[in-house]
């Protein structure tokens, strides 16, 4: 896929890139063997364990967990109140969404107390594993999956037939969540609304935004501060993930929605 030669002209010394289509890998570029730390993304695995557990009864979606009157999907979907990083709420559940980091750490912790085994165990048997993901959380769960771009395309696959929960599980889970919500998407400002499923950041009319203006308006996934991204175009049958070496900036706000259009348009 000749889309995929552009990461050759990014500023990042190491990166790799991979198209899904209909759950087929069709075109990689770069390494698929090395190690990146995928940062933000890491949320969507997090998130895809969430579900999990909820399937199997370990949570429901809509117990109590978190800051008073938050539930797990509240913690999901960045509607708890808590803040980025650690500290008490800035508002109440359910007002705006406040991407938070600590809100992940808070649900992998009340997923660890539910199913009474770590995290990393949780993470590692109920997803990575399934899956043939070699990836390592190592760190915090909501930025510090170190994973190869093999791993991100086995995410990708999932999320376009997944055999980890059921589909209307998926659906629920890229849906809009406290519809309504103004609050900020981190390095590309305040969006009203700023719509986001279970864990899945989506695209919607948001503007400006990371994907490409050929995406449709049902692409969902996440991008990382370590210049990472996965998206789902269930619209054009089209998954599409990064993986880099080189820090978020203003290089991959011109340089990811230029990739994601070439991609879109060659397949089309």
């Amino acid at each position: 896929m000749k889309a995929l030669q552009r990461i050759d002209e990014w500023p990042a010394s190491a990166a790799a890139a991979g198209v899904v289509r209909d759950a087929d890998v069709v075109a990689v570029r770069g390494p698929r063997d090395r190690v990146f730390r995928w940062a933000s993304v890491t949320k969507l695995v997090t998130a895809l364990a969430a579900l999990v557990a909820a399937e199997e009864g370990v949570i429901d979606l809509d117990e109590p967990a978190g800051p008073q009157g938050s539930t797990v999907r509240h913690l999901l979907s960045h509607a708890s109140g808590l803040p980025f990083e650690s500290g008490g709420p800035t508002s109440r559940p359910g007002q705006r969404r406040v991407y938070s980091n600590v809100g992940f750490e808070t649900l992998a912790e009340y997923i660890a107390g539910a199913a009474e085994m770590p995290f990393t165990d949780y993470l590692s048997t109920g997803v990575l594993q399934p899956l043939g993901m070699r990836s390592e959380l190592r760190g915090s769960p909501a930025s510090e999956l170190h994973g190869t771009l093999d791993d991100l395309l086995l995410l990708g696959r999932e999320l376009q037939r997944p055999t980890l929960i059921a589909p209307e599980t998926l659906a629920e889970a890229t849906s809009i969540q406290f519809p309504g919500l103004a609050g900020v998407l981190p390095d590309f400002g305040r969006m009203d609304p700023n719509d986001w499923g279970l864990g899945f950041e989506l695209r919607d009319r948001k503007s400006p935004h990371w994907t490409g203006s050929r995406n449709s308006p049902g692409t969902f996934g996440h991008f990382g501060g370590s210049g990472t991204f996965l998206w789902v175009d269930p619209a054009a049958g089209v998954a599409l993930g990064v993986l880099t070496n080189l820090e978020f900036g203003d290089w991959a706000k011109e340089a990811w929605p230029l990739l994601s259009d070439a991609v879109l348009r060659e397949i089309a």
